[in-house]
């Protein structure tokens, strides 16, 4: 549907375009703007289009959080007045992803009425719920321009970022499972549709900036040994980087560490049956930097303002087409040298300092130049997965998914932090695109301790890979690992293709089930986090499953957990619950449901 108005008095024409999604029933509207006056029209503020909501919707679920807690659910009554939020970090955000849920107040997971709405753009936005005095209310979006930061010359026009918008009469899970169909029926998803996603092994929480490629390899072969499918070197390959304070844009080999380059490390990889990936941070420069003696006016400043430092880097100006041309032609000098394919694409740091060397803001602009870079290499080199990473996530949103194939979801590999995080990215985000990494014990984010089954359990139900260092692993723990990531990858199309239920239960227990479409088997995943208040658990009522269908019930983990199959029904599960053995807090466990 285009709906088109025009000013004439002032050379001002807008379009609405909406349009369903067949395969999901999810709504996309954008708004374009096109001046048709003779002088140049500044735009300062552009919604994508209003969306209508009901009375009954009086409950706000919003998201919030920070670095390593990120996709933080909040729920706020609706009164007569208007919510807002705003992002202004130039990326989507660790503390205001541009999504946000209404619903009845009686709706649940599984029950009641509710609608969702998502922002598919990377950068700085603005969300609305609008509550009228006469009753009426709305849903306004919109990226967020700055002052002066788009003039549109006369013949110029500007569109909104994609605005998606969904409803459920089957509670918070059916409109989850609808952005999910909606995701995964999009062109640029099929062309992984028929691969596995790769379990990952990733340097990062194992060396650091410790580069060695002797204790590198002998990571690979580890990783290999326990099923790993993707070797990711992260953080410290290139010139000069020892550590954060030197290196970034300087997108060569540091011949002091690898002194043959990352040639015999790639070779070791692929020949253990993994793929090679690499992390790099393309919008980023250090002072410290060939690039930046060379180009110092290539980055984003207010001068005379100095800059706030941050990370002891500053941020590349992908408004300008040099800028672009400069990065591209690095990437691909790597990726036409080595057999790379996977990328980690990083940012670290907000853009506090928007402004551009012709004077004006633009951090739209650079936004808009990291999706062309993005586009041009999806391309010219279409075999080359990529990730969205930035500080963890922020920056996980439709429009940086379009480009993308992967997001990882938080810093935070805490498994009972992740839980949490994990819940939260769900509603709008399906399974193999969340980046859900085994991390070490004690944690390095938050210093706890926690079981190889918990982690294990924790990361299995996304895109799994293992970030620690296996040499420290006793025999016990390695087992361990290897027999989750077995155990992930015979339920990995089940994982990353079925319906996700989040199950309602109290705050001392997490608990979800990743059902196939057609109801013919299921995982259950119960996580007890504290002491339950009562000494009997609460009985577990299931969600989605076939209420006809007998099903067989069997623990899968932890290995060897004491409790013998059984079979019930799916009406009995879903109406009268199943009561969980007494679990200790700290504890995780996978039953597969089957049906007979």
């Amino acid at each position: 549907l285009r709906l088109f108005a025009s000013d004439p008095m002032h050379g001002i024409d807008l379009e609405h375009q909406l349009s369903l999604a067949a395969d999901s029933d999810v709504l996309q509207a954008v708004a374009i703007v096109t001046n048709t006056g003779t002088t140049t029209l500044s735009i300062d503020h552009l919604t994508a289009p209003f969306l209508p909501i009901p009375h009954h919707a009086d409950m706000i679920i919003g998201f919030e959080g920070r670095w390593a807690g990120e996709f933080q659910t909040y729920r706020q009554t609706r009164g007569a007045a208007d919510h807002v939020r705003e992002n202004r970090r130039g990326r989507t955000s660790h503390d205001n992803f541009p999504g946000l849920m209404l619903a009845a107040s009686a709706t649940g997971e599984s029950g009641g009425d509710a609608w969702g709405f998502h922002l598919g753009w990377s950068g700085n936005h603005r969300l609305a719920v609008n509550s009228l005095s006469d009753g009426r209310a709305h849903v306004v979006m919109e990226a967020l321009y700055l002052p002066g930061e788009v003039q549109l010359l006369p013949g110029e026009n500007i569109a909104t970022p994609v605005l998606y918008a969904g409803f459920s009469a089957s509670g918070l899970n059916g409109l989850s499972q609808a952005f999910h169909h909606h995701l995964r029926a999009r062109p640029q998803a099929g062309r992984l549709a028929k691969k596995p996603r790769p379990v990952h092994f990733n340097s990062w929480e194992a060396v650091y900036f410790n580069h060695d490629p002797a204790v590198l390899a002998a990571l690979a072969t580890r990783a290999a040994a326990i099923g790993a499918e993707r070797f990711v070197l992260d953080d410290g390959w290139f010139v000069g980087r020892r550590s954060d304070r030197a290196g970034l844009g300087d997108w060569r080999v540091d011949r002091s560490v690898y002194l043959d380059g990352l040639g015999p490390l790639i070779a070791q990889v692929t020949g253990l049956g993994m793929e090679f990936g690499l992390w790099v941070e393309p919008e980023m420069v250090n002072p410290d930097s060939d690039l930046y003696r060379a180009h110092p006016d290539w980055v984003l400043a207010t001068p005379p303002a100095p800059q706030l430092d941050f990370r002891h880097q500053l941020v590349l100006d992908f408004g300008r087409e040099e800028v672009r041309n400069h990065i591209y032609s690095a990437l691909v000098a790597l990726l036409e040298e080595y057999p790379i394919s996977y990328l980690k694409w990083d940012m670290n740091r907000d853009i506090s300092h928007p402004g551009g060397g012709c004077g004006n803001a633009v951090a739209t602009a650079h936004v808009a130049g990291v999706y062309a870079i993005l586009d041009r290499l999806r391309l010219e080199h279409p075999q080359v997965e990529i990730e969205s990473c930035a500080s963890g996530g922020g920056r996980a949103d439709y429009g940086i998914l379009a480009r993308t194939d992967r997001i990882w979801t938080s810093d935070s590999n805490d498994a009972l932090d992740r839980l949490a995080i994990q819940s939260g990215f769900s509603h709008f985000f399906p399974a193999e695109v969340m980046g859900s990494h085994v991390g070490p014990s004690p944690c390095h984010t938050t210093g706890r301790r926690l079981s190889m089954a918990l982690r294990v359990a924790t990361a299995l139900f996304g895109h799994m890979g293992v970030e620690l260092d296996l040499r420290r692993l006793d025999t016990a723990d390695t087992m361990m690992l290897a027999a989750g990531i077995a155990l992930h990858k015979s339920h990995r199309a089940l994982i990353h293709g079925g319906d996700l239920v989040r199950l309602d239960t109290a705050a001392d227990t997490n608990a979800i089930a990743i059902i196939a479409k057609d109801r013919s088997e299921a995982l259950l995943s119960l996580t007890v986090i504290t002491q339950a208040r009562g000494y009997f658990p609460a009985p577990l009522r299931l969600a989605g499953f076939d209420p006809a269908a007998r099903y067989r019930i069997t623990p899968v983990w932890p290995p060897q957990f004491p409790l013998a199959p059984f079979i019930v029904t799916g009406e009995l599960l879903m109406l009268i619950g199943w009561r969980p053995p007494i679990l200790p807090p700290e504890t995780a466990l996978i039953l597969h449901l089957a049906s007979i």
